[in-house]
């Protein structure tokens, strides 16, 4: 059934592959954005109504700014809520991460609710709401991997303020959830977002990560830093396929494969020999203790998470979205791809 569906943060990253993914279905599909008349934010949406059947619509917003999402949101069927920070930048983590995660969360949940329309809502968290630092994973414990039981709890303005952002906000959505019977809440987890972005103007902490890899940032030696990564087009596909499937609820993990970063530049040297600055070794965890610091990275984070494994179990959104998932090697060569051509 064809619906109207408004797509927070739809001219970003993660969003316009969610965007492009909804309007090839035939959906008419509401994106929110500061200004409309920098068009050049969301040019590449507005020539997907030229390829498929769905219609794009643009509409003024702002995540901070109390019921600016109210008339946005009448006569949607379902909202997609993607728009949130993603920044590894620890300058200033209140008013960059946390304020508009969590006051965007507020509004556009209220918005909702004040609609009178919307029926389900789907939210995209992150896997750093799940758990704060590698060294957590237990597994006698949790021998899968971390599940969609687990909160994080260690995670604070000081310490992993991403992290923090991203579970206040669900923690804040699963509350708003609960004070109404209006609309439905389903929360995707995804892990570290790789994989090609649908315009130059993407700006995600995703692409300064493999930015710096790309300009040698890591030539002298790569850190023993494990993630569990995810290709953006999966992420995407999982947002739509919860939005579809009546019966979806809860959280779902969507991630894919956990790899470290050395193992992330072998990838990239042999599909590009020779091109980049990579790096030949793997920077010992004494030596990460002292010039983490002159990286942004607190000695605490050294710590907690370098030399830790990670583990994600994401069975859930297999057996209950029908998940299946792209190579992370695919995404990584895809996402090298693109960004050599801009």
């Amino acid at each position: 059934m064809k619906q109207t569906i408004l797509v927070t943060g739809g001219a970003g990253y993660i969003g316009s592959w969610i965007v492009k993914d909804l309007v090839e279905k035939g959906h008419t599909v509401r994106v929110s954005v500061r200004n409309k008349s920098k068009t050049e934010k969301y040019q590449h949406l507005i020539e997907l109504e030229k390829e498929y059947t769905g219609t794009v619509e643009f509409w003024e917003a702002d995540l901070t700014i109390l019921n600016s999402f109210d008339n946005v949101t009448k006569g949607c069927d379902s909202i997609i809520h993607v728009a949130s920070p993603f920044t590894l930048s620890l300058k200033n983590p209140q008013q960059n991460l946390i304020n508009p995660a969590l006051k965007g969360t507020k509004n556009v949940l209220q918005s909702a609710t004040n609609s009178g329309s919307v029926k389900k809502i789907v939210l995209t968290s992150s896997i750093a709401s799940i758990y704060g630092d590698n060294c957590e994973w237990d597994a006698t414990q949790f021998p899968n991997g971390f599940n969609e039981t687990q909160f994080n709890e260690t995670s604070s303005l000081k310490h992993q303020p991403y992290s923090f952002a991203k579970v206040l906000a669900e923690k804040e959505a699963w509350k708003i959830h609960e004070s109404q019977n209006s609309w439905d809440l389903v929360v995707i987890n995804p892990g570290f977002v790789m994989g090609p972005a649908l315009t130059k103007t993407s700006n995600s902490g995703s692409i300064d990560f493999m930015t710096d890899i790309l300009k040698g940032k890591f030539k002298m030696g790569a850190p023993k830093l494990i993630f569990s990564f995810v290709d953006v087009r999966d992420v995407a596909k999982a947002h739509v396929l919860a939005l579809e499937n009546q019966k979806t609820k809860g959280r779902y993990i969507v991630t894919n494969s956990e790899m470290n970063v050395m193992a992330i530049t072998k990838i990239i040297g042999k599909a590009f020999p020779k091109q980049f600055k990579l790096p030949k070794m793997i920077t010992p965890k004494w030596m990460m203790s002292i010039v983490g610091p002159l990286f942004g990275v607190t000695r605490k984070f050294v710590k907690l998470n370098i030399s830790h494994p990670i583990k994600l179990d994401n069975t859930k959104s297999k057996n209950m979205l029908g998940m299946t998932y792209v190579p992370i090697k695919n995404s990584i060569i895809d996402m090298v791809e693109w960004m050599k051509g801009i």
